[in-house]
């Protein structure tokens, strides 16, 4: 396939046979580039030496590229805030990491995109406040500081807007960025997740976002409720997104990074057939876009 973009999958999103999500990638959805989260019901930060052998077995076999780790590195509460609504109980995407440990979670997550060829890892910036601005300068300076460890190292940090986090939409986005200048600091821009939050946001939130900040994308749809409040995952291209403008507009503005589907709908019989049924949906956004 020839597009302007790496256009990739979560593995996970598949499931958690590793080999089976990169034979789906590779072989039927006939792609190139793949995004790691967790495998074999371990967070990829947490795979022993064996383990991530393994995994660059199989990326070789089906001759994929990894467009960064999804770490989830700072999806925590910050220390000395309230405790956060959004702070879940239990693991998510197999990982439950402390605050303490955000430096060793750095520190695996470099070494990782160094041993999977990897420029990019994905990090977030804390659990989200009612009034974070107290702590904002704070949590500024901790992902600066983290940019330049992850800079000296040849890699990128990419904060990803996250609705249960303090930025979640493209306004909140914007303003970070223009906090943090360090090179080595961009945005995974994800439109789905900044959607949950009542933005609209394409065309509105993406003019909002400078262009030359967005190091990778991430791909999903949602619905509105009845209620008119409340948000549900979609598959891609029957949700409110107009993704094939988005698509058009990154194509337009010189973007030739990621565009990796995070299906998170799960209205098919299973995680791989709706990440399937989600594929299409994108695949077709990208075509009417002319960006594949």
């Amino acid at each position: 396939m020839s597009s302007p973009f790496r256009v990739a999958v979560i593995n996970d999103e598949i499931g958690q046979d590793f080999g089976r999500s990169c034979e789906v990638i590779a072989r039927e959805f006939g792609l190139e580039w793949i995004e790691l989260r967790a495998m074999w019901n371990k967070n990829i930060l947490n795979l022993d030496a064996s383990e991530v052998a393994e995994a660059r077995r199989i990326l070789e076999k089906y001759k994929l590229r990894v467009t960064d780790i999804a770490s989830p590195l700072f999806k925590v509460d910050w220390p000395g805030a309230p405790k956060s609504a959004f702070s879940p109980k239990g693991a998510q995407f197999n990982a439950d990491f402390t605050f303490e440990q955000q430096d060793d979670v750095l520190e695996r997550s470099l070494e990782l995109a160094k041993v999977f060829q990897a420029e990019r890892v994905r990090c977030f910036d804390f659990w989200r406040l009612d009034d974070p601005a107290p702590y904002r300068a704070a949590m500024n300076e901790k992902l600066l500081l983290a940019a330049g460890v992850a800079g000296k190292k040849g890699v990128t940090l990419l904060l990803e807007n996250e609705a249960a986090c303090n930025t979640g939409t493209a306004a909140e986005a914007a303003k970070v960025l223009a906090e943090i200048k360090s090179p080595s600091f961009m945005l995974n821009w994800d439109p789905g997740n900044a959607a949950s939050r009542g933005e609209k946001v394409f065309p509105d939130g993406y003019a909002l976002i400078p262009k030359e900040r967005i190091g990778h994308c991430h791909c999903k749809d949602v619905t509105k409720r009845a209620d008119g409040n409340n948000y549900d995952w979609a598959a891609m291209g029957r949700g409110i997104i107009d993704w094939t403008g988005q698509f058009a507009a990154l194509k337009r503005d010189g973007y030739h990074l990621a565009v990796s589907l995070e299906t998170h709908w799960r209205g098919a019989a299973t995680p791989e057939e709706s990440t399937r049924q989600s594929w299409a949906g994108m695949k077709n956004d990208l075509q009417k876009a002319g960006a594949l």
